[in-house]
């Protein structure tokens, strides 16, 4: 005898029958949206594995780890919704495909992902804008590109400065002005590798406080 006598005469009940024909033309945007999610998801994975490979950080960079596999459970998730909606394109269409069209009908379904693959397309455009960030092996902060940037300021610029002041004090103008002169160039290819030239526009980046000179006293 089953546990709910009422339950057993009851008719079936069948999810988004009402008006099908409605929902019959919606699906195809899920699909879409599946795809390029798809794509710039793991696009984003391969990105990471490659960068991590590269700096040999798969043992020591737990935190890239942990968004390449984010973004691979993302993307494959939306790979498998995307074969899903075009099984009946291939001519395959099985109980799960037409499952997964109706329940893309659903304007919230659709909906959601087509801001999701917007937010994807999004980030792979801001990346040529800034290349600075996308350079390491991670779309988070680089500890070790960080800190060889800094030891290359130190190198470059600080003891030229260093070399600079000290040919100066010693009355050795010509050489204290050809070490500002380096230093100077030695400066603007740093801050050229870490802006990038590409999208950066005139007033695209403003200081927050106005840089000070102190004289000399």
């Amino acid at each position: 005898m089953p546990l709910w006598p009422e339950l057993a005469t009851a008719p079936p009940i069948l999810l988004h029958a009402a008006d099908p024909a409605a929902r019959a033309h919606t699906w195809w945007i899920g699909l879409t949206a599946s795809a390029i999610i798809s794509v710039a998801f793991l696009g984003v994975a391969v990105m990471l594995a490659i960068s991590m490979t590269r700096t040999k950080q798969w043992s020591n960079n737990p935190l890239g780890v942990g968004t390449m596999m984010l973004y691979i459970t993302c993307g494959g998730g939306h790979l498998v919704h995307t074969i899903q909606l075009s099984e009946g394109s291939l001519g395959l269409l099985t109980a799960v495909g037409t499952a997964a069209r109706i329940e893309y009908g659903e304007w919230h379904m659709w909906g959601a992902d087509v801001v999701t693959a917007m937010a994807g397309v999004w980030y792979w455009t801001m990346r040529r804008y800034f290349p600075g960030l996308v350079t390491g092996a991670a779309v988070f902060e680089d500890l070790r590109t960080r800190q060889r940037k800094a030891l290359e300021i130190h190198d470059t610029v600080v003891q030229g400065l260093a070399r600079a002041k000290l040919a100066l004090e010693l009355g050795e103008h010509e050489q204290g002005e050809e070490a500002v002169a380096e230093t100077l160039q030695a400066s603007k290819r740093i801050i050229t590798d870490l802006l990038g030239t590409e999208g950066v526009r005139p007033g695209d980046l403003r200081r927050e406080v106005p840089g000070v000179v102190h004289g000399g006293e």
